[in-house]
Order: structure tokens, then sequence, then C-alpha cells
């Protein structure tokens, strides 16, 4: 809108936090899709859903049952159970997507619950970061495989002091279930079982604001803090080094099936934590700086000051 009002399209996109590259492949991939795509043109409504026997209901008639349940004891129902209600007592067949467009021109749809959460948001704070396993930032990158044609997950958790990625997941979903498993397994890996827990940073995807992974972190008496919309500044480390395996890795490979693809992935995590140098980690690897930084006899002589974390 600001950009259509005549200001200037990079002091706008600075503003707002979006990169002009961003900017201008959405914009020419919408001039694309225009072009290819009159105006108006789309799947058509077919106007009619068919029974389990074939024979063709109206959209009109369809209407007019849904107005019969609503007048009856049925409703208390959503637009998916009356699409059921349907199905049980007319063999139609009425998928929840179809049910919710009848049942929105017609007015009906009940009244959304709003969301309550069990573990509300806890904001980040100032932390100046001293040693490993003080804070661990948390999130999810996407992955392509082309000979699929289809999308995969890989969810990172990187050491803020040492960088090291201490556990990962690769998959084809990435459910709030996958999320505490590599949790759980980050934690049996680097932290004793009588040492402080490490902080827990993340956004507030749906595996984050879950009501398992936060039962999750108050049984293990873990702080889980998650970011305000739009700051991803504030998950700097873990947000560079998706942006590294992005250019590293799956800019430069195509992979033809899933398990090709986890295997890079693999073979990346390998050599980002044991092989890969850091300017700001003395020229050393993650696991190389975090054993060399062990080995130090007098760590108070140790300052890192770029391990201030927002």
């Amino acid at each position: 809108m600001f950009i259509k009002q005549g200001n200037k399209a990079a002091l706008v996109l600075r503003l707002v936090g979006l990169a002009e590259s961003t900017y201008y492949d959405r914009k020419k991939r919408k001039s694309q899709d225009e072009q290819a795509v009159p105006q108006g043109c789309g799947r058509p409504v077919p106007g009619y859903s068919l029974t389990e026997s074939g024979e063709k209901i109206s959209d009109g008639q369809i209407q007019e049952m849904l107005l019969e349940l609503v007048a009856g004891e049925e409703h208390v129902y959503g637009y998916k159970l009356l699409a059921k209600c349907l199905w049980n007592q007319h063999r139609l067949k009425l998928n929840h997507k179809k049910s919710y467009r009848l049942c929105q021109a017609l007015e009906i749809l009940q009244p959304q619950r709003h969301k309550r959460f069990k573990h509300p948001r806890k904001l980040p704070e100032n932390r100046v970061i001293t040693g490993a396993g003080q804070l661990w930032q948390m999130d999810i990158k996407y992955g392509y495989v082309a000979g699929r044609d289809r999308h995969f997950f890989v969810l990172s958790i990187i050491d803020v002091f040492t960088r090291v990625i201490v556990g990962y997941h690769r998959g084809s979903s990435c459910e709030a279930k996958h999320a505490c498993q590599t949790l759980g397994r980050a934690m049996d890996r680097h932290c004793a079982p009588d040492s402080e827990r490490p902080v827990i940073r993340t956004d507030n995807g749906p595996q984050f604001v879950s009501r398992l992974f936060g039962d999750m972190c108050e049984s293990w008496g873990m702080t889980h803090e998650r970011i305000p919309p739009r700051t991803p500044d504030l998950n700097a480390f873990i947000e560079s080094f998706h942006s590294n395996i992005d250019r590293d890795l799956f800019r430069k490979e195509a992979f033809e099936t899933f398990d090709e693809a986890y295997e890079a992935v693999d073979r990346y995590m390998d050599f980002y934590n044991n092989r890969r140098m850091h300017t700001s980690l003395r020229n050393m690897p993650p696991v190389g700086f975090s054993e060399w930084v062990m080995g130090l006899e007098d760590r108070s002589a140790f300052f890192w000051p770029r391990k201030k974390a927002k």
C-alpha cells in the first residue's frame, strides 16, 4: 500500500524488514501467474455433489438439507459434523471445504473457539552467554526433493556459545512429538543429569506452542522462551545456521528421493560440527572450539565479546 502511494520501495522494504530480492521475486511470480491464468479463471465450481450411488444433488438442495439440520437438534454441530450428518442420512459425499463454504453462505457457521494456551509465552531475556549449555536456539528449515516434488523438514538445535548443532531431525513431517524427541536426545547427549538445564528459545511455530512441548520443558525444568513475531534477530544463531545449510547444500544439490536428501543432511551436519571452520570461533569447527574451551585452565580469562544473546 505504501509503495503504491509513491514511497520508495527500498525504504518501505527496510521499514518492514523484507528483503528487496524477496519482494521483487514475489512481484515477478505474481505477474507471471496473472498472465498464465486470466482474471476470474480457476477451477470451476461444479454446483452439485454426488451421493454414494452417483446421484447428483445440487448445491441448492444441499443448503436446504443443511437448514433442516440446524433447525433441529443438530444445530449444535459445526460444518464438519453437518457434512457427516448428510452422509449418514443421505449418503451424500460432502467434503469439509465445501461444507464450510455452503454454511458460510447460509451464515450458519458456529462461532470459532479461542485457543487457550496452557503455557503462556515467555519473552526472551538479554543474556551474556559465558559457556556451553546455557542457551539453545531451535528452529525449522524446509528442503526440497525434486524427484518427488515435495518438501521435507529439518529441525535443528544450536548451542549459542559453541555453535554446535546439538540435535536435529529430518523427515517428511515435523510435529510436536518430533521436536520433543529431538530435544530429549540432545539433552541426553549434552547435559549431565544433575546439571543446570539450558534455556531453549524458539519462534511461535505450532510445534513449539503445543501443549506437549510445553509440558516436556516444564517437566525437565527448562525455561522455554518464544520470540515475538517478525523478530528473527532474536533467534539469530539458528537462523544463521539455516542460512548456511541452504546456501551450502540445498541450493547446490538436487535430490531425487527422500533418502538421498536425508543422507546429504547427515553428511552436512557432520561436516558442520566437526570440520567446517568458523572465523567467529577462531577458525575452528564448533566441536573443536568446544573442546578447546573445555581445556582452558583459566576460563575466567577467556572473553568472547560476541556471545551476548538478545
